[in-house]
């Protein structure tokens, strides 16, 4: 870990998620080739940097976003599963 808080991988990481990507599948591709990680484990090293102070200060603007995309999803899903108070019949 260097001064700023991040490890190489988190800085690499950071990196590739601020480029635009059109196709999802392109992108998976990309994390395995390029990065050397799976799908899976780039999206929890990735969900672990969106809270990261670290991460914050290296790249406000990326991980201001990604925070507002995860809290965007999170509200969706929670709209989605809100029980209704009427009867079903």
């Amino acid at each position: 870990m260097d001064a700023d808080g991040l490890d190489e991988v988190d800085r690499a990481i950071l990196a590739f998620e601020s480029r635009p990507w059109r196709d999802p599948a392109r992108k998976v591709d990309a994390i395995r080739d390029e990065l050397g990680l799976s799908a899976a484990r780039y999206y929890r090293l990735l969900g672990a940097l969106v809270d990261s102070p670290a991460a914050l200060r290296f790249d406000p603007m990326l991980i201001g976003r990604l925070q507002r995309q995860r809290d965007a999803r999170a509200q969706s899903r929670a709209r989605r599963t809100i029980p209704t108070a009427r009867p079903l019949a």
